[in-house]
């Protein structure tokens, strides 16, 4: 694990990513999640593990190139994103949408 997040591994998921692809990946048991740039993936497996109480077997990251955005005279990039795909074991899920009754 590297030092950066040894003590905090609740900093390094941001957030869940939901989109159609990352929704078709769930029926496979594959989750997609935004993520630290600077979080490696025993980091990003720890962290998932500890959150959800669910046993990981895969973890795979990308980062995209960063987006250049325009407002007026004035351009820039977007924030830099490192999004996961996590794969968890048979008959492990994770909760994302709270059931409604």
């Amino acid at each position: 694990m590297a030092k950066s997040f040894a003590g905090r591994l609740a900093d390094v998921v941001r957030e869940p990513v939901i989109t159609e692809k990352a929704t078709r990946g769930m029926d496979r048991n594959q989750y997609t999640f935004a993520v630290d740039p600077r979080a490696a993936k025993p980091d990003i497996k720890a962290a998932i593990e500890q959150m959800f109480d669910v046993k990981v077997i895969g973890v795979s990251t990308m980062n995209p190139p960063r987006r250049k955005r325009r407002v007026g005279r004035f351009s820039g990039e977007r924030a830099q994103v490192k999004k996961a795909v996590v794969r968890l074991a048979e008959g492990d899920t994770i909760q994302l949408f709270p059931e409604s009754s």
